[in-house]
């Protein structure tokens, strides 16, 4: 992660727990530039992004204020009131890039990572557990969307699973036969990405949401 990125989300943390609260103006880049510990530049990029956004407002001359018009709604609360099958699709829009980028950009380490959610999984179906399967599959493809090598689209998707979590607790209140059913595809699609197999790894994820799981 590039560290403005890092310092960008500080900066936004802090903005959500209102130590900066809308209309305030934030401390100067020489108080920024000790309170992250970063140099100036780091500051002004991430300072840039957030003006960008539409998060603060940089005033010349007078300094950077968090726009009062700023809604410190979270993701997951603006997803709360989304309709389900328009989560879903955008869900399964954002998994075919992450799916994607995953597949061409993971490490060895990462795809370590994936293999023991998948092995997770398999073990919460084996021992008929529909949380822990509903945990481990989240886990699963969490660990896919951090393969991509994109902060962003990882952040973006785990938004996403906090509202499928909850979906799926009550869908499987029925028991497992969702997660076991599939489990050969979720073993599939690890399989084509740990050996760069875009189109089949495309191909294995697409049954995969067709089966809304």
């Amino acid at each position: 992660m590039k560290l403005y990125n890092k310092i960008l989300s500080q900066i936004k943390e802090d903005i959500n727990k209102e130590k900066y609260k809308p209309g305030e103006k934030i401390p100067t880049e020489p108080e920024l530039m000790k309170i992250y510990n970063v140099g100036r530049s780091t500051i002004r990029e991430a300072i840039k992004t957030l003006a960008i956004s539409g998060i603060l407002n940089v005033k010349q001359g007078a300094g950077t204020f968090i726009n009062a018009n700023f809604q410190n709604v979270s993701m997951e609360q603006r997803l709360r009131r989304a309709d389900f099958d328009e989560i879903n699709d955008v869900r399964a829009l954002l998994e075919k890039e992450i799916v994607k980028r995953a597949t061409l950009n993971h490490t060895e380490d990462q795809i370590i990572k994936i293999e023991q959610a998948l092995q997770n999984r398999k073990i919460a179906i084996q021992a008929e557990k529909p949380q822990e399967c509903v945990d481990a599959d989240i886990e699963f493809h969490m660990a896919i969307a951090n393969a991509a090598g994109n902060i962003v689209l990882s952040e973006l998707y785990y938004s996403f699973t906090l509202i499928l979590r909850n979906f799926f607790s009550a869908r499987d209140a029925q028991g497992i036969s969702y997660f076991a059913m599939n489990h050969h595809l979720h073993e599939q699609l690890y399989k084509a990405i740990r050996s760069k197999r875009i189109n089949q790894s495309q191909s294995v994820l697409q049954k995969i949401l067709d089966n809304n799981y």
